[in-house]
């Protein structure tokens, strides 16, 4: 790589910005660790709750779209507002995750690694190999309707169809107050998320595990079975024989059981809640939420990356108080590792991709050399820590990087 020159692009990343503490992480980064070596090309969207709600949203959907456009995107952690954001930010309304917005937008599927390091040991000591959780980004309860029942009466599950034909099915006769929840998938959105998964394993070499509780739900949860398991033997057995690589399916609480038991490795696919909670089991017993990288693939080739944590709101306040920080920026850093290098290799560009990984390599020789977040630093073993502070933890990054792109 030549070094005496920025990287030039050829198209440009989305590039959405967030809110509060990753917002300011962000513009550090691109500051010591990318606009020195890179010459950005972006298309700026500012998905901060104040723009949110200035566009009525509208942003987060022109973001989506240009994803679309472009193929790929990096996205900076942002907030999903409640009751006390609204006030907080005056908001008109409660406003949707924009993260839901974009994956329903690209009808995506949400894969998240951790990020191994020789210092942090996993809680699982049977892991050697990093578990990818790849998690189907539609329906379920996030788009659930819901009932608090007041008193006796009967809940029915109705359907109407266009030709007027109804089919009707008791769900309880409530003998006093309770709650009622109905949730739903589309055939449409399964096919893309198993396809999707499939090609991923085939692109990453890893095996693929798909578990549901189709012995109880025998309708939804079987109709997910299925699908994967036609898809499969139509399109993918072939390509996953020559790519020595297997299909497996199981009951969602044998799958737990066994992946506790394995070495990692493989992709876990779930349905959108199992992954919701069980991204955050595997992120945890590999050592933080800090530490995994979350890509969003739609199954026409987009790709959009993300922190997988949130927005580190204490430390955000702390910052506003004028205090030091000690905030762990590697899946933001990674994130724009990741689409920096999927531009590269779709914009046949060596010299970004070979970037990429430096910018990577740097971040680990930096945690293994011990230089640590404080997050990091009760969970190091057989180095010798030492804790510093945010912009710290970015300069000894730069440095690294340096060194290596001489």
């Amino acid at each position: 790589m030549n070094t005496m020159e920025k990287i030039r692009m050829k198209t440009p990343l989305v590039e959405m910005d967030g809110d509060e503490m990753t917002r300011i992480l962000w513009r550090q980064i691109k500051d010591e660790l990318l606009l020195p070596f890179v010459e950005l090309k972006t298309e700026y969207y500012d998905l901060g709750l104040p723009e949110r709600e200035r566009t009525k949203d509208q942003v987060t959907t022109d973001a989506a779209n240009a994803i679309k456009k472009y193929g790929v995107g990096v996205k900076c952690a942002t907030i999903t507002p409640n009751a006390q954001r609204v006030e907080e930010y005056h908001l008109s309304e409660m406003w949707k995750s924009p993260n839901g917005t974009i994956r329903a937008i690209l009808d995506g599927t949400v894969f998240r690694a951790p990020i191994l390091i020789d210092a942090v040991k996993p809680s699982v000591r049977t892991w050697k190999r990093p578990i990818t959780i790849a998690r189907h980004a539609y329906g379920d309860v996030y788009k659930n309707a819901e009932i608090r029942v007041p008193g006796p009466g009967r809940a029915e599950l109705l359907f109407t169809g266009e030709d007027g034909r109804e089919e009707r099915r008791t769900v309880y006769d409530f003998e006093g107050p309770g709650v009622l929840q109905g949730i739903y998938n589309k055939d449409s959105s399964i096919r893309s998320f198993a396809h999707t998964c499939f090609r991923y394993a085939l692109e990453t070499k890893q095996d693929l595990w798909f578990a549901t509780k189709d012995t109880i739900s025998k309708t939804y949860d079987h109709t997910f079975k299925d699908l994967f398991t036609e898809i499969y033997e139509a399109d993918y057995r072939a390509a996953f024989e020559a790519a020595g690589i297997r299909y497996f399916y199981t009951l969602i609480d044998d799958a737990v059981a066994r992946v506790i038991r394995s070495e990692g490795g493989f992709i876990w696919a779930c349905k959108n809640y199992d992954g919701d909670v069980m991204s955050d089991m595997v992120s945890t017993a590999f050592g933080s939420l800090a530490m995994m990288t979350s890509v969003l693939v739609s199954p026409d080739g987009c790709w959009e990356y993300e922190a997988a944590h949130g927005t580190v709101t204490r430390h955000y306040y702390r910052y506003l108080n004028g205090e030091e920080t000690s905030t762990n920026p590697i899946a933001t850093i990674y994130a724009w590792s990741g689409a920096l290098r999927k531009r590269g290799e779709l914009d046949a560009l060596p010299d970004l991709v070979s970037f990429a990984d430096a910018l990577e390599a740097a971040c680990l020789k930096t945690l293994n050399d011990g230089v640590m977040t404080k997050d990091l630093v009760s969970l190091a073993e057989g180095v010798e820590v030492r804790a510093v502070n945010t912009a710290a933890f970015l300069a000894a990054i730069r440095e690294r990087l340096d060194a290596a792109l001489r």
